[in-house]
């Protein structure tokens, strides 16, 4: 047991100036003998050292101080609040009166000016001073007193100005893995720096040496930060993550046998899930249920695989038409017939009652929009895709160049939002049509051209300016022409039609397209109905409208979205059908968490591509997040570590977000998630860490 006097001054209760009122300033005699001693008396650091004269506790034990010397120490306002005690002529570790308050043994001024190098013992720094003082560098030594306090010492003067630390490059863990992400400058050589100094080396020749390596410890904690601007010279990576299953496996299938970018595989996906799907079901959004069809624009020059690609995704689909076809022209030929075999009062009983067959095409390649529109119209066709590999029919057409262009943008506009047909004519004319309307119809788009066809349609204002355009899903991905591999063996060999999860996809492709009767809901007046996809759950719901609140925070003035509101605005329309058509193509009736996550993906990636074909943003100008991370760096600019309160920036930080709230808390979330900040709370301060690679970003 410690045999403990409770009435001598105790470190823990009396404070440094007791402590220090039990030493005096060290005699020659005292320390002559010890080398680190007389060093640190030579460099003019003898004020910091102490001679015991009286009886010296720690924590209420008395302290043998035979052959001791007292330490001063220091924090990192160079105000002392500890004493060590040196063992003369021994390797025994130092004591400190308080281990828990982080200080050292300040070999220097401690001037901001002076480069700060921490060490792990008192022979080191007086060695380490004394060749840098040699080499005419301006240095403060930071001694930690004990080895085992080294890195919170370190932390603790980190956060004054950056500190240096040093370590042979075999040690280099044992320096670098508990400082990560601390104001720590690590020099790493394959000696020892004093070792390096012995053999006359500079601290200049180590740092220059090609196997010296320097980190930036605080740096290194950090990701690169992410580009806020959009970058127009570079597609949009696609996220085939926004994809799993079966699905993901296709799209990745038809990229490789096709040799075309993901981008349109699955946009291709996409255009084959929304011809069969619209047929069947509805997507939910707000209150009411909508159509799921798409509007799909790819770019592909020719050449680029655009064919190839739709032959693929759309096997199932063109082999049903094919089918159908045939059936038609045989019931034609059935009907010319029985008409011809007809006279007089039968023949005209035989029109009366018996209609001539229609052509049931459903997905048009060349056609015109007042034909497809007639087909409806006349009930020819309830549902219908126009797909095509060369959209320069689509948009410089007759239709869309003519006077009535934007009749026919309108049209296609209320086709997508609620399925509904105006077709209003003169009935002057001898091939008058009484009806004028079609209702729960279905169109998807799916439009693909070289880009001296997209260009000017995506920046045409009628297009813009009607709603066409911001209803489409757009996807601008690179060329691969001159990429592609023509003459491998085994890519020879390796056939689509044998591809397990292509076999796979068209089965189910053509169940979908086949469904059972008994799988579909019936109307009270006897016809089909499409099911209304529901939400799986409240929570799947709720993240969809987080999502959806996202993405108008961005249309406010200086957001990403605000010179794209038109677009932004159907974007969690968008998401809500490809949702729909995920879990339809599943077999399943309800949209989950993850549909809806997966479903934003791909809107998002839509968007992006949207903002770089068009440069939306105007040149030289910042959208918020880039104005605020352009200010932030800027004041915290020279702090150690780059941090700032988060009042402060709430009272100076740019417009709009300048105290308000809630669009300064959205803008420092994006920032967070693209790694230009960390947010932190300490204590009842919350403080915005910066990126310090976003000064040489």
């Amino acid at each position: 047991m410690n045999n403990t006097d409770k009435t001598k001054p105790q470190a823990d209760d009396k404070g440094l100036s007791n402590l220090l009122g039990s030493t005096k300033q060290t005699t020659v005699e005292i320390i002559a003998d010890d080398e680190t001693i007389a060093s640190l008396i030579a460099q003019g650091q003898g004020d910091k050292l102490r001679q015991f004269v009286e009886p010296f506790y720690i924590s209420g034990d008395r302290v043998d101080t035979a052959g001791k010397v007292a330490l001063i120490l220091s924090d990192n306002m160079h105000q002392p609040n500890n004493i060590g005690l040196y063992t003369l002529n021994s390797d025994t570790p130092i004591e400190v009166t308080d281990p828990n308050q982080p200080s050292a043994f300040i070999i220097g001024n401690l001037s901001p000016d002076s480069d700060w190098y921490a060490v792990k013992s008192l022979a080191d720094g007086t060695a380490l001073k004394r060749e840098f003082d040699s080499q005419g560098l301006n240095v403060t030594i930071l001694v930690s007193a004990n080895p085992f306090h080294f890195n919170n010492m370190v932390k603790h003067f980190a956060e004054v100005k950056q500190v240096i630390v040093t370590a042979t490059i075999d040690k280099k863990d044992e320096i670098t893995k508990p400082l990560l992400g601390v104001n720590v400058k690590a020099i790493l050589t394959i000696f020892d720096l004093l070792l390096s100094f012995d053999n006359e080396q500079t601290l200049d020749d180590v740092l220059s040496d090609p196997e010296t390596i320097v980190k930036d410890l605080l740096a290194d904690a950090w990701g690169e930060p992410e580009t806020l601007a959009t970058d127009t010279s570079k597609p949009t990576p696609y996220p085939i993550d926004a994809w799993d299953g079966l699905l993901k496996k296709v799209i990745i299938a038809v990229s490789y046998y096709a040799q075309v970018p993901l981008a349109m595989a699955g946009q291709c996906v996409l255009g084959a899930l929304a011809h069969i799907g619209q047929q069947f079901v509805n997507a939910p959004h707000g209150d009411r249920h909508n159509p799921a069809s798409l509007i799909l624009v790819t770019e592909g020059e020719s050449g680029s695989g655009k064919t190839e690609t739709m032959n693929l995704t759309h096997l199932k689909i063109d082999e049903h038409e094919k089918r159908q076809y045939q059936l038609y022209l045989t019931d034609l030929e059935t009907w010319e017939k029985d008409k011809a075999s007809l006279t007089g009062k039968e023949r005209q009983a035989f029109l009366d009652n018996t209609p001539k067959p229609y052509n049931p095409e459903t997905v048009f390649k060349d056609a015109t929009i007042e034909t497809i529109l007639d087909k409806y119209v006349n009930l020819e066709i309830i549902n219908a895709s126009w797909a095509t590999d060369d959209a320069a029919q689509f948009f410089n057409g007759h239709s869309m160049t003519s006077k009535t262009a934007g009749n026919a943008l309108t049209s296609f506009t209320d086709l997508y939002s609620g399925g509904v047909v105006n077709r209003s004519r003169s009935q002057k004319n001898a091939f008058a049509n009484p009806r004028t309307k079609a209702f729960n119809a279905r169109l998807t788009l799916m439009l693909m051209a070289q880009r001296i066809i997209l260009e000017p349609a995506l920046s045409d204002p009628l297009l813009n300016g009607q709603g066409f355009l911001a209803r489409a899903l757009i996807a601008c991905p690179e060329d691969l022409r001159g990429y592609r591999t023509w003459n491998d063996p085994k890519r020879k060999d390796d056939k689509a039609h044998n591809n397990p999860d292509l076999i796979a996809y068209w089965s189910r492709c053509e169940s979908l397209l086949n469904p059972s009767p008994a799988n579909l809901p019936i109307a009270p007046n006897g016809e089909p109905e499409r099911i209304k996809i529901q939400w799986a759950d409240s929570r799947a719901k709720q993240v969809f409208d987080d999502h959806k609140q996202a993405i108008e925070n961005r249309q406010r003035k200086g957001g990403v979205f605000a010179t794209l509101k038109a677009y932004a605005s159907r974007m969690a329309e968008n998401a809500s059908r490809i949702a729909s058509l995920i879990a339809f193509f599943d077999e399943r009736t309800s949209i989950t968490v993850d549909d809806v996550t997966r479903a934003f993906m791909l809107v998002e990636y839509s968007t992006a591509e949207r903002l770089r074909y068009l440069d939306a943003t105007p040149t030289g100008e910042q959208n918020d997040s880039e104005k605020l991370s352009s200010w932030l760096v800027d004041k915290a600019k020279g702090k150690n570590p780059m941090i700032l309160n988060r009042t402060y920036i709430y009272n100076g930080a740019p417009k709009p977000m300048r105290k308000n709230n809630k669009i300064l808390q959205s803008e420092l979330d994006n920032l967070e998630s693209m790694g230009h900040i960390k947010q932190a709370d300490e204590g009842k301060r919350k403080v915005i860490y910066i990126n310090p690679k976003l000064i040489t970003a």
